[in-house]
């Protein structure tokens, strides 16, 4: 069983040894960031030192928390655990016997390997140790609470709009999204909107696969084709497109005629979830399984099994503008 606290990485604080466990990278620049400006605000003479675990050789742990010439306390940052030498697994279980008053310990593993396992089994099971989880935001409803969090931290309000402005403006890079966020409350005193985020990030904000299936599921269809046109000029590939609106359309499926479902359920937020339940007025049985069994055909004829899988695909927007009515 674990020992080892766990903390949130917004709220991590200084400690003895702190293994960040995970892939993503900006989170742990944000743990490293925030201990780092906790300890030099308590200490301006902290000496830092910023080693890779792969280059470790036996010993040197031991000497970088050993009582500096000046007598100022430590911060030993060791980077990517997951290639560590067999030294450092050594050395790394011996330092938690004998821990400095005056140095702090962080090590890095981004969890794409076994390698270490012995070190971390020690660290997880040491009541001097905080562990804090750096996975990866690849689910929409966690880069949601991300947004959300980012302005709540400081006391901002921001609209449901324009966190998913946020969302598909940046998609990939949790950095840049963070950067957004920090730029938009720096600049504006007031709530943040979709409106503010459109005037900043406007022309970034691609057109995806989502705007065209929310136009549709609006019935706004000659917003939907014009944005998927748009999007198939711009060298979308016809799979993925059927893919992200069969994600989409999926969530709506599950939701209907289901008031059990959970915003949890579907991977959303339960803002997310009630919008989906006002769509979902005027849909019938028959509409929905239409739907279905039309993606299904976009889906085949998207791989190579119509000449003109274009057709079909805007074929498929027009029914869901319709509710799946004829």
């Amino acid at each position: 069983m674990s020992k080892a606290r766990v903390a949130d990485w917004r709220k991590v604080a200084p400690s003895p040894v702190i293994l960040a466990f995970g892939p993503e990278e900006y989170l742990v620049s944000r743990v490293l960031r925030s201990v780092r400006e906790q300890l030099k605000l308590a200490n301006p003479d902290l000496e830092v030192t910023d080693i890779e675990a792969s280059d470790y050789v036996g010993g040197q742990l031991m000497d970088l928390s050993g009582p500096s010439l000046f007598a100022s306390p430590r911060l030993v940052i060791i980077r990517g655990v997951e290639h560590c030498t067999d030294e450092l697994i050594e050395d790394g279980i011996a330092y938690l016997s004998s821990i400095g008053d005056e140095t702090s310990l962080i090590l890095l593993h981004n969890g794409s390997s076994v390698r270490g396992k012995k070190l971390l089994e020690a660290l997880r099971a040491d009541v001097n140790v905080t562990e804090v989880q750096c996975a990866k935001l690849a689910k929409e409803a966690e880069r949601s609470a991300f947004i959300t969090a980012e302005f709540a931290s400081e006391g901002r309000q921001v609209t449901p709009g324009a966190v998913k402005a946020l969302q598909e403006a940046f998609e990939k890079d949790l950095s840049e999204l963070a950067a957004a966020c920090a730029q938009l409350m720096q600049d504006s005193s007031t709530t943040i909107t979709e409106e503010l985020v459109d005037s900043y990030y406007g022309g970034r904000v691609e057109t995806s696969v989502f705007k065209v299936a929310d136009a549709a599921i609006a019935g706004q269809s000659a917003k939907a084709l014009s944005l998927l046109r748009h999007l198939l000029s711009s060298g979308a590939d016809p799979v993925q497109i059927v893919a992200g609106l069969a994600t989409t359309m999926r969530r709506y499926a599950k939701a209907f005629g289901n008031r059990s479902v959970t915003a949890g359920d579907l991977g959303v937020q339960p803002w997310v979830l009630e919008q989906i339940r006002r769509n979902l007025n005027g849909w019938t049985d028959e509409g929905m399984a239409r739907t279905v069994i039309s993606l299904a055909d976009a889906d085949a004829a998207a791989k190579g099994e119509q000449r003109d899988p274009i057709y079909i695909l805007e074929q498929l927007i027009l029914l869901i503008s319709k509710k799946g009515a004829h």
